[in-house]
């Protein structure tokens, strides 16, 4: 029994060195030598891709954002400078228009003035030059028709402008139009609490009272202060 052992195994090994020798003459590498190991070693971690790739693109791409982002700040930086600059500039142009019509606002009237002023100094030219007593009466006529004019003249011009004289004789008491003197008796015609007489007359300017007719109220006899 131990020879035939002993036999079978140098038939193995024969049987062994026999398909090693195959395989080296037909130059393929053996199945469970160490250069076949390292070999499918290295194909296995040739497939995988290296550590070192995965972040260096991740940074790449956040490189990649972080300049994009720090150009739209510029933009818009760039942005909000022009329109506080728009603005600024839009203040200043308001600001001297403003000035400007104040100034200027009353220009218009000015210049419908100028011509009132035209008519008051002829007929004061004209109580000069004929100071003569026999020419009297021809002067105080052209002094009433130079008045008359310049009354006509004053009349449009304030019409133009919206100037409106206020005739409260009759009208109710308002304190917001009237500026109360004093109290008088009614008359006959003349109703309690309305004005009687106009000391001195008041305006309005499109509607707004600019000066308060002084006026005096009617009341009662008895209600007289």
């Amino acid at each position: 029994m131990a020879v035939r052992s002993l036999w079978a195994g140098r038939l193995r090994v024969q049987r062994l060195l026999a398909s090693t020798a195959a395989w080296e003459s037909k130059g393929w590498p053996l199945p469970f030598s160490t250069a076949t190991q390292r070999t499918a070693g290295e194909d296995c971690r040739s497939e995988d891709p290296p550590d070192e790739l995965g972040p260096s693109l991740a940074e790449r791409a956040l490189r990649v954002k972080a300049i994009k982002l720090e150009k739209e700040v510029q933009d818009l930086t760039l942005r909000y400078q022009r329109a506080v600059a728009d603005c600024e500039n839009i203040r200043r142009r308001t600001q001297r228009c403003v000035e400007d019509a104040k100034i200027f606002g009353i220009q218009s009237f000015c210049k419908d003035l100028v011509e009132v002023a035209d008519i008051l100094e002829k007929t004061t030219e004209c109580i000069s030059e004929e100071s003569e007593p026999e020419n009297q009466k021809l002067t105080l006529e052209k002094v009433f028709r130079g008045l008359l004019l310049l009354e006509a003249k004053l009349k449009s011009v304030f019409a133009k402008h919206g100037l409106e004289k206020l005739t409260p004789i009759g009208d109710k008491y308002d304190p917001h139009e009237h500026e109360l003197i004093c109290h008088v008796p009614a008359g006959v015609g003349v109703q309690p609490g309305t004005v009687a007489l106009v000391r001195q007359d008041g305006y309005k300017l499109h509607g707004r009272t600019i000066r308060l007719a002084r006026v005096e109220v009617a009341v009662e006899s008895h209600r007289r202060l």
